[in-house]
């Protein structure tokens, strides 16, 4: 009996220590009157690379396949019927080629051609879309008549085309013709057609398909939705064009940035660096038409109001795929490509009596993009690529010091090459180095103090450049890994005078496209799902505020370290309105009490009103699709404040930001 009560007793205490643990409430104190770093403007941003399909068949609108017919294989994407011919002696020096169609030699055959888009062509009933084409008749100039359709082949109707136009093509010059379709159904895998319509034979060219409506209505324009979800991020800087696709498979793909300028139609075809880096998930069709280059990309950032942040090659192609130092630009042949850096700075920012700033002010904007950024390498590593930086950090001081110029740390976020190029960083003196970590949940969870330390007066600067949670067995989009990135990031608000910029990657995948995951925004050919880390992006960028506010707990940083009960925090002030905005990690897996304790503000001062935003999911493993694309949001609620505290419930694995107006 007595060993009896004593157990009853025990289990009594026990149950007392739960709800003890369960109740307690955390204080974090935040320091109103000591505002520390200012926030940059470019803190948050995003990172654009032509992966998973991002450029053509994604957020570039064009619609139409080897539009030049300048794949290797000249009708990849196109199936041809009667007699088709391809000619290469075409108007355009770097396109040459196009197809000739001549008459089928038979009243009861016919000539054409359909094109299969990428994955399919997505059009909507009622809307409209641009087909043009450069064409010629190559003998006379008599009216030569084209059909144009879109259709269903997988149509159980009478009639597989549901819109149709005539075209007539009227010289034996090339010119450039176009007419608009209207759909009279949706469909997301339709094809274009082409018959000849006449007993004539015609050359055609750069054949195009655009939805009329694109981002801001330009012609060579961008998906809306697409382009829409960057708008929406708020983001300070749009990092462009990649990655790996700056460095190229081998120096003969690398991206080029005066080969996506100028006319479209004499933008030549360059093959992605991601077309064989998978064998696993092959697209063999995967080649960059260059549509949307660096005119677009510069028009972009400037539309969404965003610091431009070009980065182009050093001469080194991708090391991963390079053993051979014979495949790289030799350190004393790199006059080309230190050229090219200071043209493109001229193009961004020279003027219109320059000769790529002229270039630029023909494209369609007179005024400079006012380039601020540029950076040299991706993720290269060892000492091939210091001596190769050194030329170019001495040529854009020399010709541009007020261009920031942006090293690289290489791909990995630790370890003997890391600390290397780090040391070849400072030496160089470049003003941000760009780090990279795609990484499992243990590295988010434990490096939310990874900046605290870092050297504050000698510099460089830090450029979060590429970073994603990759979960162990659980590579792909999900919850959980969304709230191991919004924990890391309290990190890099915390310490803004070191982190100057960060950017999410990868940005964008088509879901019959990929083959790197996971990434911020999907898509198929008519619909686009945002994640949930897309909305851990776009609540941090949002809320940035101007100035770091301390924020601790029992005097430390609120950084999930032991005894912090996988909590982790950090707050700014907001100058424009007198706001104190607190972000909050909850990665345990219970509910837990927090007291917000304003320190510093004057007697009389008081909080008169609060917003929390809330973002968490019931399933750790869940995220948004596109079927159901609000399946995880952020959830925003009016917060009953008075005095100069606040006490908040945070739920498990959750996380909040709490937005207090004094």
């Amino acid at each position: 009996m007595k060993s009896m009560k004593r157990r009853g007793w025990m289990l009594a205490l026990m149950a007392s220590a739960t709800l003890t643990m369960q109740s307690q409430t955390h204080e974090f104190v935040v320091q109103t009157k000591k505002p520390g770093a200012e926030i940059q403007p470019t803190m948050y941003g995003i990172f654009f690379e032509d992966i998973n399909f991002a450029a053509d068949g994604g957020l570039y609108a064009e619609l139409v396949k080897n539009r030049s017919f300048e794949f290797p294989q000249a009708l990849m994407g196109w199936n041809t019927f009667g007699r088709v011919d391809v000619k290469d002696d075409g108007p355009f020096e770097r396109n040459p080629h196009y197809v000739r169609l001549s008459p089928a030699g038979h009243p009861a055959k016919q000539t054409g051609l359909d094109n299969e888009g990428f994955f399919g062509i997505g059009v909507r009933e009622g809307e409209e879309y641009r087909f043009s084409v450069w064409a010629r008749v190559p003998e006379g100039d008599a009216g030569a008549r084209l059909r144009i359709e879109l259709v269903n082949t997988a149509s159980m109707g009478e009639n597989q085309a549901f819109a149709t136009q005539e075209l007539t093509v009227t010289s034996n010059e090339w010119k450039k013709y176009q007419v608009i379709l209207k759909p009279t159904e949706t469909q997301e895998k339709a094809k274009l057609r082409i018959f000849l319509a006449s007993p004539h034979t015609v050359d055609l060219e750069h054949v195009s398909l655009f939805p009329v409506d694109t981002w801001k209505g330009h012609e060579n324009g961008m998906r809306k939705d697409l382009a829409q979800a960057l708008a929406d991020l708020k983001p300070g800087v749009f990092r462009f064009p990649g990655g790996c696709i700056v460095e190229g498979a081998d120096l003969a793909t690398r991206y080029q940035w005066k080969n996506s300028v100028g006319p479209v139609e004499n933008r030549p075809l360059n093959e992605s660096r991601w077309q064989y880096s998978f064998p696993n998930r092959l697209f063999p069709d995967y080649y960059q038409s260059y549509g949307l280059g660096f005119y677009e990309f510069f028009l972009l950032s400037e539309e969404i109001g965003a610091e431009p942040l070009p980065v182009l090659s050093c001469g080194l192609a991708c090391q991963f795929q390079n053993n051979d130092p014979g495949a790289h630009q030799p350190v004393d042949q790199l006059d080309s490509y230190i050229q090219d850096a200071l043209d493109l700075i001229e193009f961004a920012n020279g003027g219109t009596d320059t000769p790529w700033g002229k270039v630029r002010a023909e494209m369609g904007h007179p005024a400079p993009f006012g380039l601020k950024f540029i950076g040299i390498g991706n993720e290269q590593w060892g000492e091939e690529y210091p001596v190769r930086l050194r030329p170019f950090v001495e040529a854009l001081r020399k010709a541009h010091p007020e261009i920031q110029v942006i090293g690289s740390s290489g791909p990995y976020a630790e370890g003997k090459d890391f600390d290397y190029l780090w040391g070849q960083m400072r030496e160089l003196e470049v003003d941000l180095v760009d780090e990279h970590y795609y990484c499992p949940e243990t590295f988010f969870l434990t490096q939310a103090a990874r900046y605290d330390n870092y050297d504050r007066k000698k510099g460089p600067k830090v450029f979060a450049g590429e970073y994603a949670c990759h979960g162990v067995g659980r590579k792909w989009n999900h919850f959980n890994a969304s709230l191991l990135e919004a924990a890391f990031m309290t990190g890099l608000e915390r310490n803004a005078d070191v982190v100057r910029m960060a950017t999410y990657a990868p940005l964008f995948a088509h879901v019959e496209g990929w083959q790197w995951r996971p990434d911020l925004i999907w898509y198929d050919n008519l619909r686009s799902m945002r994640t949930a880390s897309y909305y851990v992006q776009q609540l941090y960028s949002l809320n940035k505020g101007t100035n770091v506010l301390p924020l601790t707990m029992d005097g430390k940083p609120v950084t999930g370290a032991e005894g912090q009960d996988g909590l982790f925090a950090s707050a700014v002030y907001d100058e424009p309105t007198d706001a104190v905005i607190v972000k909050v990690a909850n990665t345990s897996d219970r509910a837990q009490t927090i007291d917000i304790l304003l320190k510093g503000m004057g007697r009389k001062e008081q909080l008169v009103s609060g917003r929390c935003i809330r973002l968490q999911s019931a399933d750790l493993y869940a995220d948004n699709t596109l079927d159901e694309p609000e399946t995880i949001v952020p959830r925003e609620e009016t917060l009953s404040v008075s005095g100069q505290s606040l006490q908040v419930e945070m739920a498990p694995k959750s996380f909040a930001v709490f937005i207090l107006n004094k």
